[in-house]
């Protein structure tokens, strides 16, 4: 596939709002969630509708001269495409379970438990730093290390996001036991705020489509670029840059193969 340029005159004096693809079957050093090379000249020329990408997870900003500024979008990213405009978006399949645990009622001292599916973490202090609750959790026996992420303040709320063995899947909720003292009526309270398993969308990209095939450059303020969609191959699901499960996606391109590593 041949690669179109713009002329250095144009870079800068204007602002293109749509990028031209530049793509090398010869470039393989991006593209650690490629389990084989079988079918990446088999590709779809796509449109990216780059205003439903996100910084950091999908794209990340150039900060080198010699890409004068552009972003540059990761290879391997799930696509799925909009069904009103026909352009190319982040995949939003199943998302994980979100649950909250808060702390009420300002207590001074005591601890707390919580139990997830018959498991009972050791003791954690009323004040515990996010860090401290997710350590408790992950020592069960059916969590694993990176099964959870706890995010929050000393002493809550925390924010409980599930991921690894249990990564868009619709878990039990949570349960405490508190021992507090202090404050008025101290308790702890858990509330599931995304249930697990569920699409997080319905404009089309709740199904798969395919994964951008290798990483592409694009001016920051632009609402479309080219790419290519990889609809034929083996992918390792544990590589791709953003989380998938893939015994939860809705649909696939017929040639491609998730695999769990």
């Amino acid at each position: 596939m041949a690669a179109a340029s713009t002329p250095p005159h144009e870079e800068k004096d204007v602002v293109n709002d749509f990028q031209p693809l530049s793509y090398s079957d010869n470039v393989t050093a991006d593209r650690p969630w490629l389990a084989s090379l079988v079918g990446v000249q088999d590709t779809n020329t796509i449109t990216l509708d780059l205003t439903k990408f996100s910084a950091g997870t999908h794209y990340t900003a150039a900060t080198s001269p010699f890409l004068q500024g552009r972003n540059t979008m990761k290879s391997g990213i799930p696509l799925g495409r909009v069904t009103a405009s026909g352009l190319y978006a982040p995949y939003s399949g199943p998302t994980s379970e979100t649950q909250t645990v808060t702390v009420t009622g300002s207590p001074t001292g005591g601890t707390f438990t919580l139990t997830f599916s018959g498991q009972t973490t050791a003791a954690i202090a009323y004040n515990a730093t996010a860090a401290v609750v997710q350590a408790a959790l992950e020592a069960l026996s059916n969590i694993n290390s990176g099964d959870v992420t706890v995010t929050g303040n000393a002493g809550g709320p925390y924010t409980v996001v599930f991921g690894g063995q249990f990564l868009s899947d619709n878990v039990a909720q949570m349960t405490a036991t508190g021992s507090l003292t202090g404050g008025s009526s101290p308790s702890v309270t858990i509330a599931t705020t995304t249930g697990g398993g569920s699409a997080s969308a319905s404009d089309g990209t709740e199904v798969l489509q395919g994964f951008l095939v290798d990483h592409i450059f694009f001016n920051p303020g632009s609402t479309k670029a080219a790419g290519a969609l990889l609809w034929r191959g083996e992918v390792f699901a544990a590589k791709l840059p953003v989380p998938m499960d893939p015994t939860n996606v809705a649909s696939t391109a017929p040639g491609v193969n998730i695999h769990y590593r």
